[in-house]
């Protein structure tokens, strides 16, 4: 099948599938758009009852999208380099404690505590998996995905102070999971002598804080350039080549964390792009052409999601495998942020329901399904396609769906008018707090 075929199919699916949710659903796109191209896809499945090879023809699709490579090496730098453009630095500045550990301590613990949980589950219900895949699907399913997160988070009028916790976790702990993934695939594939400490710490100084420095440089040197035009066309053209050409420099050419990398431009170019020579309404248009491509790709990118279940198989061992991955993944979740909350609670007050919110508010989303599609070609990479896919869904879906009445409720016995102490020069109210 051409690109061109595959990219019109795809368009019209994500087209239909939009207008179906926005007049009839009514759900979060996220959700809505999974939801209703995965009921496409058990339709496609089911066709072929009555003869009709519907399904070959879609595998023929899949295939040509490729999703591991379309999303990871193609989407995912628009995307978060979208969702930081419009971050306010400041605000994300005051959580930059929280957020940094949770972007790398709590993807480290969640890694660790998911991986020899599955391992166990997998030895009690039969299935042989070696540990170090239990590890990798650790590594690929603990990060929060920012796009997931993001979109959710829109529409439940989160508190300011938990959006930015969650957001700016989401934005950065995809590039630590990226990193954690790549080094335990080597091992499991590899062997144990592939990685040596020495090796996986050198990895992961230059993918991640060579990443922050090429971002920051490459953010710096678009915003020079956006500071001299008021012209909307040209910076919407400078933004575009940043991020087209940033992506495929940091991946290709300096071998960094290209996702920690478009972020950090992302975040560099929105706080300068205010202090430039841009009139007003050079900004707007600039701000709204990001904001139309963030929300397409989404669409796209959550349809491609539903249309994934046309390569799953089932059995009931990854069934039940599925169902208490899920569990392990909730229980992982809650102690790694519980931790690193509870260590910056000694200098700083929480809110007694950040941990809970939290928890429930790390969506995970495309980053899990790409990786796990990246694993090489065998009956493991089945088996955790499949598990992963059936978080993915949950955590859309289920947690997705009540994420906003749980942060109704909780705020609902908040006093809005009590306030915490945070230091000595400065407080916040008690929703910023949480």
């Amino acid at each position: 099948m051409h690109s061109q075929e595959v990219i019109g199919i795809l368009m019209t699916l994500t087209a239909v599938s939009s207008y179906i949710n926005h007049r009839y659903v009514k759900l979060p796109k996220s959700i809505g758009l999974t939801l209703i191209t995965l009921i496409l896809s058990w339709l496609i499945a089911l066709s072929g009852n009555f003869g009709w090879d519907v399904e070959g023809f879609a595998t023929h699709l899949l295939n040509g999208i490729g999703f591991n490579e379309t999303f990871l090496h193609g989407m995912l730098g628009y995307l978060l380099f979208a969702a930081s453009l419009h971050v306010n630095t400041m605000e994300l500045s005051k959580h930059k404690t929280i957020v940094g550990l949770l972007a790398t301590v709590s993807v480290l613990l969640s890694t660790l505590i998911i991986g020899f949980g599955i391992f166990f589950l997998t030895q009690l219900l039969g299935i042989q998996i070696p540990l170090e895949y239990c590890l990798v699907f650790g590594a690929l399913i603990s990060p929060t995905d920012p796009i997931s997160v993001l979109g959710i988070l829109k529409t439940v009028n989160a508190p300011k102070g938990l959006e930015m916790k969650i957001a700016g976790e989401a934005l950065f702990n995809d590039g630590m999971g990226i990193v954690l993934f790549v080094i335990l695939l080597g091992a499991a594939v590899g062997g144990h002598q592939t990685w040596t400490p020495q090796m996986a710490m050198w990895f992961f100084l230059q993918q991640g804080i060579g990443g922050i420095i090429l971002g920051a440089i490459i953010g710096w040197l678009a915003a020079r350039l956006l500071r001299g035009i008021d012209n909307y066309e040209v910076a919407i053209l400078i933004t575009l080549g940043m991020v087209a050409g940033g992506h495929s420099f940091a991946y290709s050419i300096m071998e960094v964390s290209a996702p920690i990398c478009m972020t950090v431009a992302g975040l560099s170019v929105g706080a300068l792009l205010q202090n430039g020579n841009l009139s007003k309404e050079s900004l707007k248009r600039v701000d709204a052409f990001w904001e139309v491509l963030d929300a397409v790709l989404n669409a796209i990118l959550f349809v491609a999601i539903g249309l994934e279940f046309l390569r799953l198989t089932f059995t009931w061992d990854t069934i039940f495998a599925s169902l208490g991955a899920i569990m392990i993944t909730m229980a992982a979740r809650w102690i790694s942020v519980m931790i690193p909350v509870a260590s910056v609670s000694l200098f700083r007050k929480f809110s007694p329901s950040v941990v809970l919110l939290m928890t429930w508010g790390g969506l995970r989303g495309g980053i899990s399904i790409a990786l796990a599609l990246s694993i090489p070609a065998g009956p493991v990479r089945d088996f955790i396609v499949c598990i992963t896919y059936v978080v993915v869904l949950f955590s859309i879906t289920v947690q997705g769906l009540t994420l906003g009445g749980l942060v109704k409720r909780i705020s609902s016995h908040m006093e809005p008018q009590s306030y915490l102490l945070i230091d000595e020069r400065r407080y916040l109210s008690a929703d910023e707090s949480v």
